[in-house]
């Protein structure tokens, strides 16, 4: 007999001082032992970006984000209708917004 996990809520306090950031483009890259996001706000019509945050993860939390990634946004297109990508269409675009190093 195997006992079902029990899940507890998680209390999240978040600072005031933390400020939300917008993000266009996302550079990820990786070493043995862990996978860092870095956040960049990609300024239009120039080839300048900003960095807004860096957030370095496990790469067994990186695969559990894909899997939750993905759930959510299957829900979202079952809600909202399907994403579309301009990549996807044959579109020339001057690069896409998630860049792997």
């Amino acid at each position: 007999m195997t006992e079902k996990k029990r899940t507890q809520q998680l209390g999240v306090r978040i600072p005031e001082s933390l400020e939300p950031v917008y993000s266009n483009l996302i550079k990820i890259s990786h070493a043995d032992d862990e996978v860092t996001l870095t956040f960049l706000h990609k300024i239009p019509e120039t080839n300048l970006a900003q960095g807004r945050a860096i957030v370095t993860i496990t790469p067994q939390h990186a695969k559990r984000l894909l899997r939750a990634l993905s759930a959510n946004l299957k829900r979202y297109e079952a809600t909202y209708g399907e994403i579309k990508l301009p990549e996807d269409s044959g579109a020339r675009e001057e690069s896409s917004n998630v860049e792997v190093a």
